[in-house]
């Protein structure tokens, strides 16, 4: 046990990794522990990945990972007491992370539980009128398996989204006064509602790119309650992952997404000119039911090799 100002923790060999030892002549096997393993279990768990999938960014390896990781029993029940989004569920996430990562789920698409990974390059600015403004924003039309949906009807289903890219720091500029200083860009998803035209999903994302304009008002609405995380907890950093759980014929027509960009300092610090700069992203979405019998993968195969056919 170690205590001290700051210090509260227990350390225990039997639940720690065995790890070669830095003086092999006296001991050459020791322990590792806390991030030290969790960074080399990491590291390797991205190697299969590129190995696996040499063609794959590394904005897609590290959205994989994050993509795979799910929380255990243990973990919501420690620190997900409810459902809230600014209590449990904020806790979780902060305490816990995105969950534990699999391996396996990131190599693998089963029939029943499918990934789909977008790679793609976005000018979030530019200089136009005299005038710094956004200037590109990506809307992806999914291969989705509609028809299969409505035929499970009620059957929940799982659909999760991550986005990953990677920012370019302002060091000097830590945020403490201006959240737009620190990131290079930032880029927000939003998926299509319900019973929403492809028109009026447009102008909500033109709406919440517009409320990004808006400096005092950050990142405009906190978005649906549908998402378990919601866009307040996902939207920090530079990867964001989210899942929502619903009935299959109310996903049916969820095929769009959207990729648009929030303030950076390439807007915002002008004399660097640094806006027409480019960002990379990659973007997973997934779908899986409980239904073992359910075959997602064939359909949405099939979709993508006529689409690339004509």
């Amino acid at each position: 046990m170690v205590s001290g100002i700051g210090q509260n923790y227990d350390t225990c060999d039997d639940v720690s990794l065995l790890t070669t030892s830095r003086d092999v002549i006296v001991s050459p096997m020791t322990t590792i522990n806390a991030t030290s393993a969790a960074t080399a279990q990491a590291a390797y768990m991205a190697a299969e990945l590129m190995s696996a999938y040499p063609e794959l960014w590394e904005e897609s390896i590290r959205a994989l990972m994050i993509h795979s990781a799910e929380w255990s029993d243990k973990m919501i029940a420690q620190f997900c007491k409810d459902r809230k989004k600014k209590g449990g569920i904020r806790a979780l996430l902060r305490t816990c992370g995105y969950g534990i990562a699999d391996l396996q789920r990131a190599k693998n698409s089963a029939d029943n539980s499918v990934n789909m990974i977008i790679q793609a390059e976005l000018q979030p600015y530019c200089k136009e009128d005299g005038r710094y403004t956004m200037k590109e924003m990506h809307l992806h039309k999914l291969p989705w398996p509609s028809e299969l949906l409505r035929e499970l009807g009620n059957t929940e289903v799982t659909m999760k989204v991550t986005l990953s890219y990677y920012i370019e720091p302002a060091p000097e500029q830590k945020g403490w006064n201006n959240r737009y200083r620190y990131s290079s860009s930032a880029l927000r998803f939003e998926v299509i509602n319900k019973n929403q035209s492809k028109e009026d999903f447009l102008k909500r994302i033109n709406a919440a790119q517009r409320e990004a304009d808006k400096k005092d008002k950050g990142d405009g609405d906190a978005g649906s309650e549908r998402w378990f995380l919601g866009k307040d907890n996902r939207d920090v950093g530079s990867i964001h992952s989210d899942y929502l759980k619903e009935q299959a014929v109310n996903l049916a027509l969820c095929n769009y997404i959207a990729v648009y960009p929030v303030i950076g300092w390439w807007r915002e610090r002008h004399n660097l000119n640094r806006y027409n700069s480019k960002i990379r992203y990659s973007l997973i979405v997934s779908i899986t039911t409980p239904n073992e019998e359910v075959d997602f993968y064939t359909p949405i195969e099939t979709m993508i090799s006529q689409s690339i056919s004509i």
